[in-house]
């Protein structure tokens, strides 16, 4: 088994937990399995997490709604929490944030009962997902908010490969710099595969599985 390591931050409690190898995603292969677990579900974390990614957000974009997919609810509450303080100079100073997570059917398409629609509809969105990478599932959200009437103000990540989602600005408290040899292929077109190397896990938004 791939053994784990840390990148750390000037920030104690901001940190990115990978293990390098041969792994497979839902839509390509990388060289790194990097561990958002701690960071969704362990509450100094995500407070963290969520003070690095509000910057980008604090002075000049107004949010109404926080789109979670991929488990990231703790860190949408965080977020929210921060950008409605009264302490800061901000958009949302006082103002309420809807956190809500889409529903999924057949073929990954994101859908939103009829009772969660007014928390989209009309309002400022703010999608936030554990990493982007090859981009396909933070284009999926930025669909379902343009389907149901919302206007994506951005894209927030802990990992990101890209800068921008369909024109929509990416920002991520870390991307492949920090890693220096990452690497991410098309399943078929797997380097990695090609030279025989094995995979060692299945991995998702949920953790690591090992083959």
């Amino acid at each position: 088994m791939a053994k784990e390591f840390k990148i750390r931050t000037k920030h104690q409690n901001v940190f990115l937990r990978v293990k390098k190898g041969h792994f497979a995603t839902m839509h390509s292969h990388t060289n790194y399995f990097i561990d958002v677990t701690t960071q969704k579900m362990r509450l100094s974390e995500a407070k963290a997490v969520a003070k690095e990614l509000v910057n980008n957000y604090r002075l000049n974009t107004i949010v109404d709604t926080i789109l979670c997919i991929d488990g990231m609810e703790v860190i949408g509450t965080c977020i929210a929490e921060e950008l409605t303080k009264d302490d800061y100079v901000n958009m949302n100073a006082h103002q309420t944030i809807y956190v809500v997570s889409p529903e999924f059917i057949s073929g990954g398409q994101m859908m939103f009962r009829d009772n969660l629609v007014p928390m989209l509809a009309g309002k400022h969105v703010l999608i936030l997902a554990a990493s982007v990478t090859t981009g396909k599932s933070a284009l999926a959200a930025i669909d379902a908010v343009n389907y149901y009437g919302g206007k994506v103000v951005g894209v927030s990540s802990i990992f990101a490969t890209v800068e921008e989602c369909d024109g929509h600005p990416v920002s991520s408290v870390f991307d492949p710099n920090d890693l220096g040899d990452y690497q991410s292929f098309k399943p078929h077109r797997c380097e990695m595969c090609e030279q025989g190397e094995k995979l060692e896990a299945i991995v998702n938004s949920f953790g690591y599985s090992a083959l």
